[in-house]
């Protein structure tokens, strides 16, 4: 196959696969199997996925319209066509998600006495308690802004949730318009009112009400001698993406949280959401106060802003939740878990240092699976206490607000230890929160830097050096998924602990690279992006043609978010073209048809969604049997391999290659709750014939 040919029949557009993948989220909510709360947990993340996508890709879309730039995506769209394609694409699958609320999942919580009401189902005693609570609570944080020759539209911040009203002035006849925003960070989206105010209280576990219901039949204290006509709500979303040019910016700090706060203002409107039966004369106001056109206009029948669904999944029910799953212990690390006595002493005849572990053998550890947190963050936390330790660096990409690795980083510091943090401020919508951590961490004494100029640092890194006899010990972790102890327990990675030398010696030397002026243009092992990565990748898939000519079989089998890069795309066509078997578990975005004839009859792609999300990254090839597999922080996307420092690290222990081999297995035999892709791109669910374990559910149980 030409690898420059480009048409649009085999490739499929970025932007609705991403769709597809969101569109398989929502699924879950509408699976008869998914529990109630779960339900609307998934909702919340199908909702707040779409705020991202509008704030970052179609902002970028209507950018690229907007100063007449008509280059054509990989599949032959133009900006415009991807915009229109992406509306009527989204449309339907909206008006399926708002169905579902509000004709299966406010019923089912009733069902389960869980009440979410609207104010005129409220009877009068919680009328009474939400009238007094609007008084004391909401109204003295309320701000009303009129708008007339005097007051021009006020600007509407991004993602905030409003009413608009229409107000006649009695005494003058003249109408006024009017927007309230309501506060969605300093009190609760969903009021929760006292059960004992139910009249059938003793059956009822939780009553609550949209605060913005409460708002709105109260609007008369706001505008008192005024009437209130008519009002209707909606919720504005906004460019979000940060534009940086990291060579313009002599302090990237200050450039990007410069950004920040023009973010929290936002840029363009790129999607105005309005209340179905919003009366015209409202909407037309808005649409001309804040320019939005009809395409940029998206009507909802229900509540707007439902990712804030997320505050009734964590009431406290556990019977309408997945079962807790808490992770075990990895079997190899038990021993070298600090146990305390009942005086509080430490058990030093049966603690065992993680270091003379990983000395004697090298470990695979899957989150959620094995735990995180007695497996990378007591690594870290060894390292931070052990004399012997002289340092440690690491990448931080995304950090969990309550950070135990950042704990033992500034530890290891004040412990006298030379310790590095690579801090990627460009994290996206992550980005204060690391300027946040980068600040103290360089407080405590740590070195803070911030990766190379104009890359973002994506990889998964963390080195200890140790001294040991009479020299130096290196000691790793290599992952595919941050170190965030709250993903950690609802994403599904896998990391590499080892202290091979040679993987060892390219990290310290990947170490250089991002922080100092290293060109580094080899490694002994590793794969890493923008240096090497795009051609060992290419010259593997290359071997596996180069077998399958030659008359041997040739296999490929890969786990990834995202299947986008058109040169990898066109290797694997080729790789099928000459009979070689490729075997793709993508959760999300996939751009490649599998099974097309004359094309791809020899690809295979399946999507996993389920109650963690899929996240680990792992490339198998057969290689005339004798396997070669690799883990790391890659998607085969354009940005991972060409914009992005990423790490990519071979598997060697044969123990280890046969837990990934029989995990891919795992995957790819298993009949239930997995999603197959057809030929036109679309999925089918997979279901057994009778009721079977998930393969999330297999490996909790394994």
């Amino acid at each position: 196959m030409n690898q420059k040919m480009v048409h649009q029949e085999i490739y499929i557009n970025r932007e609705l696969s991403w769709i597809n993948f969101n569109e398989r989220v929502l699924a879950i909510a509408l699976d008869k199997s998914t529990p109630l709360l779960e339900k609307l947990k998934f909702c919340s993340i199908f909702s707040n996925n779409l705020d991202e996508f509008f704030m970052v890709r179609v902002a970028s879309l209507k950018s690229q319209v907007e100063a007449g730039m008509r280059k054509k995506s990989i599949d032959g769209k133009t900006p415009e066509e991807q915009l229109i394609n992406i509306r009527s694409k989204l449309l339907p699958i909206i008006q399926k998600q708002q169905k579902q609320i509000a004709s299966g999942l406010i019923k089912n919580l009733k069902k389960e006495k869980i009440h979410l009401l609207n104010y005129e189902d409220l009877n009068d005693q919680q009328k009474s308690w939400t009238e007094n609570y609007f008084k004391t609570t909401i109204f003295p944080v309320l701000t009303p802004l009129a708008v007339d020759r005097s007051h021009p539209f006020p600007f509407v911040s991004n993602l905030s949730l409003n009413l608009a009203a229409l107000i006649l002035d009695p005494e003058t006849n003249q109408q006024e318009f009017a927007r309230i925003k309501i506060p969605q960070k300093s009190l609760p989206r969903f009021l929760s009112i006292p059960t004992d105010l139910s009249k059938k209280h003793s059956d009822v576990i939780h009553t609550a009400i949209a605060i913005e219901q409460v708002v709105a039949y109260n609007l008369q204290v706001l505008f008192p001698g005024m009437k209130i006509q008519d009002y209707s709500f909606f919720r504005v979303t906004r460019d979000a993406d940060l534009e940086l040019r990291d060579f313009e910016a002599d302090d990237l700090m200050s450039a990007i949280e410069e950004g920040l706060r023009k973010r929290r203002m936002g840029g363009e409107v790129v999607r105005l959401e309005v209340s179905e039966d919003m009366p015209t004369q409202i909407l037309e106001l808005l649409q001309e106060g804040m320019k939005v056109k009809e395409n940029d206009l998206y009507r909802i029948e229900g509540l707007l802003g439902l990712d804030e669904l997320i505050e009734l999944y964590n009431l406290d029910i556990p019977k309408l939740k997945f079962d807790l799953h808490q992770g075990i212990t990895h079997k190899s690390l038990k021993s070298s878990q600090i146990g305390l006595l009942e005086d509080g002493s430490i058990k030093q005849e049966e603690f065992k240092s993680i270091f003379s572990i990983i000395r004697k053998k090298d470990l695979l550890v899957h989150h959620p699976y094995d735990l995180f947190s007695t497996s990378v963050e007591e690594f870290i936390n060894q390292s931070a206490a052990d004399p012997q330790v002289m340092g440690i660096k690491m990448t931080l990409y995304r950090i969990s607000k309550d950070s135990p690795i950042i704990s033992s980083l500034i530890r290891a510091a004040e412990n006298g230890k030379q310790v590095l943090a690579l801090v990627e401020l460009k994290a996206r919508f992550d980005e204060d929160n690391n300027i946040q951590w980068a600040k103290r961490l360089e407080q405590c004494g740590v070195h803070v830097v911030y990766g190379v100029v104009g890359l973002k640092t994506h990889t998964k890194i963390a080195l200890v050096v140790r001294k040991e006899k009479d020299s130096l010990r290196t000691y790793f972790h290599i992952g595919t998924g941050n170190y965030n102890s709250k993903t950690a327990t609802l994403y599904t990675d896998i990391g590499l602990l080892s202290a091979q030398p040679e993987l060892g010696q390219d990290l310290i030397e990947l170490f250089n690279y991002l922080t100092g002026f290293s060109k580094q243009q080899h490694f002994r092992k590793l794969l890493v992006a923008p240096v090497t990565l795009r051609k060992g990748l290419e010259e593997l898939i290359y071997r596996e043609i180069e077998n399958a000519k030659k008359g041997n079989h040739g296999h490929i089998r890969a786990k990834m978010n995202s299947l986008v890069d058109p040169r990898i795309i066109n290797l694997l066509y080729e790789a099928s073209s000459v009979g070689v078997k490729v075997e793709l578990i993508i959760r999300g975005m996939c751009c490649l048809y599998p099974g097309k004839k004359g094309i791809s009859e020899n690809i295979r792609v399946i999507s996993v969604i389920g109650r963690f999300l899929e996240h680990s990254r792992i490339f198998w090839f057969l290689n005339n049997s004798k396997s070669e597999v690799y883990i790391g922080s890659a998607d085969w996307m354009r940005r991972n391999l060409d914009r992005r420092v990423e790490a990519v690290t071979p598997i060697e222990d044969l123990d280890l290659k046969k837990q990934l081999d029989e995990l891919l297995n795992l995957y790819l035999n298993v009949n239930y709750g997995i999603w197959e892709m057809q030929n036109n791109g679309s999925f089918i669910r997979i279901e057994s014939a009778k009721k079977a374990n998930s393969i999330q559910e297999q490996l909790i149980k394994i």
